[in-house]
């Protein structure tokens, strides 16, 4: 009801079904996109009605697919399915990787974890600096049994690897991840007990600019990418 009385534009929505809010969102004149893992979902989405979608492989920082289709993969399959307009997101961080993505088929892209470490960014600094300090293989696919996220390796992820090695339950997944594990490590800035998100990308990024430079930066590094293509 907010977003509609404050005359919001577009709406992104996912982690569930397209169906629940997309035709009540559209009857007030929103543009609607939903985030979905596979083309089945992809497929799901369009046939609700939404705008446009926006596949998400497993590169992804945060909430991700079980089924682990990584952007290369996900998107060519989703596109030769879908006729509505398909935005690419997860792993891309720099202007190479937008170039990548159309040449996959994607109209659009998403970029999440690059403006997490942004100096307009509402992430605790702290959080700010393990993504810039992010290197290979510092992040991991988890709690699949609960939401499937991708977090940074610290003690919460270290305590959650060794409940499944005690053989866990999805209960006591959940009573270990508790309330606020997100908010405490992203933007109270608990390194140890918090739940810190981000994607693979992560270890490409080595600065905090601002949003304005982040921009700049992919504008040109996707046209030197481009030229230098045409020159091939």
């Amino acid at each position: 009801q907010i977003i509609v009385e404050e005359g919001v534009k577009v709406v992104f929505t996912s982690a569930g079904n397209p169906k629940t809010w997309t035709e009540t969102l559209k009857k007030e004149g929103i543009t609607v996109a939903h985030v979905v893992s596979s083309a089945k979902f992809a497929l799901k989405s369009q046939d609700a009605g939404v705008d446009a979608v926006v596949a998400e492989g497993f590169e992804a920082g945060g909430h991700n697919g079980r089924e682990e289709t990584t952007t290369l993969c996900l998107i060519p399959n989703v596109k030769r399915q879908i006729d509505i307009p398909l935005i690419a997101a997860g792993g891309i961080g720099t202007g190479s990787q937008i170039l990548a993505a159309f040449a996959l088929g994607a109209d659009g892209v998403q970029i999440g974890s690059r403006f997490a470490a942004t100096q307009e960014s509402s992430a605790n600094q702290a959080f700010k600096d393990v993504i810039v300090n992010a290197q290979e293989g510092d992040t991991q696919l988890t709690l699949k049994e609960l939401a499937p996220v991708r977090l940074i390796k610290n003690e919460f992820y270290t305590q959650v690897q060794e409940k499944y090695q005690q053989g866990t339950t999805a209960e006591e997944l959940k009573e270990l991840l508790g309330r606020g594990r997100s908010k405490k490590g992203m933007f109270e800035g608990d390194l140890v007990n918090g739940e810190l998100e981000i994607g693979q990308v992560s270890s490409l990024i080595d600065s905090i600019p601002t949003v304005a430079e982040v921009f700049d930066d992919l504008l040109v590094d996707y046209q030197v990418a481009k030229d230098k293509l045409i020159r091939l």
